[in-house]
């Protein structure tokens, strides 16, 4: 969230803001709906896909994140985001106790018991944020991937709960897509990340290309460049791919929202690939009419039953 806003909330419901802050469980949720609509442009758009009644729940997980993101982000120095999110993680216990009278945790609490979400998946996130603090560049891609199993497979395993789905199989198709799409996040801010200090491209994958470290420094594109990231989307692809046939497997109401995580994903790889892999220049955008496009040919394909024969 934008660090005006961000301070003004952890001065309203931080650590210091002198508990017991207790609102009503109606006002708890009305906060993590502005929340939501507040610092994530297509909330709006992903509610109308949805039945009206997981609104409110998809607004609670999602705060929940955000706040974990901008304790994470939005502070002065690692030491203090560690504090923070281990504040957090207080929070996140005591809400698993019936204890806590944070607006979020109070929202989430019925969400957490609607549908029996475990604590794991919301504490595993909080290994990633503060994982962040302490490691800024990976060695290797499995590294990597090791990170992405705590960064981004929680939220696709939450989504399942959501949907009173989860089990073995699906939550493996399930990391699958969260892999694929937090890598093609990955490569789409590779610039924005290098300037926030964080790098993601493996130091093994940059020796393999010859992509030396002067050059990542400089934000040089050139061939070895184009060659390393062209290696790293298309094994996104494939990730996103892989993921594809939980389409098949999960309630009616959350397959075109399994199928616009996979096909948004692999959006954004084309993006990428339109500017021939040149990330450095400028961020590859997928458009908002393209956005509206993919919504509805996935809608119509899924009604023909041909979204898991078909290409985007």
């Amino acid at each position: 969230m934008p660090i005006e806003s961000f301070t003004s909330d952890l001065e309203l419901y931080g650590p210091r803001a002198g508990w017991p802050n207790r609102l009503t469980s109606a006002q708890c949720r009305r906060y993590c709906r502005r929340l939501a609509r507040r610092h994530y442009e297509n909330f709006t758009v992903a509610s109308w896909l949805v039945p009206r009644a997981m609104r409110q729940h998809l607004a609670n997980i999602y705060a929940y994140c955000r706040w974990a993101d901008d304790l994470a982000d939005e502070t002065r120095s690692p030491d203090e985001s560690l504090a923070l999110l281990d504040w957090w993680e207080e929070q996140l216990r005591a809400c698993y106790r019936h204890e806590t009278s944070h607006p979020v945790f109070v929202a989430l609490a019925d969400t957490i018991g609607r549908f029996a979400i475990p604590i794991d998946p919301f504490a595993d996130l909080l290994v990633a944020f503060r994982q962040d603090q302490r490691i800024t560049r990976y060695e290797t891609s499995e590294q990597l991937l090791e990170y992405c199993r705590y960064s981004a497979n929680p939220v696709g395993r939450l989504v399942l709960y959501l949907g009173r789905c989860h089990d073995g199989k699906r939550g493996r198709l399930a990391d699958s897509i969260s892999t694929g799409l937090q890598l093609a996040n990955f490569w789409q801010d590779v610039a924005e990340d290098r300037d926030r200090g964080r790098v993601y491209l493996p130091r093994a994958r940059c020796r393999r290309y010859a992509y030396h470290e002067s050059m990542l420094l400089g934000r040089e594109y050139n061939e070895a460049f184009r060659q390393l990231l062209s290696a790293e989307v298309n094994e996104a692809e494939g990730w996103l791919r892989r993921g594809l046939p939980l389409v098949a497997l999960v309630p009616p109401w959350l397959k075109l929202q399994v199928a616009l995580f996979v096909h948004g994903g692999l959006a954004i790889l084309e993006a990428i690939r339109r500017q021939d892999y040149d990330v450095w220049t400028r961020r590859p955008e997928v458009p908002r009419r393209e956005k509206l496009r993919l919504v509805l040919r996935c809608w119509w394909r899924l009604r023909r039953g041909t979204l898991l024969q078909e290409a985007p």
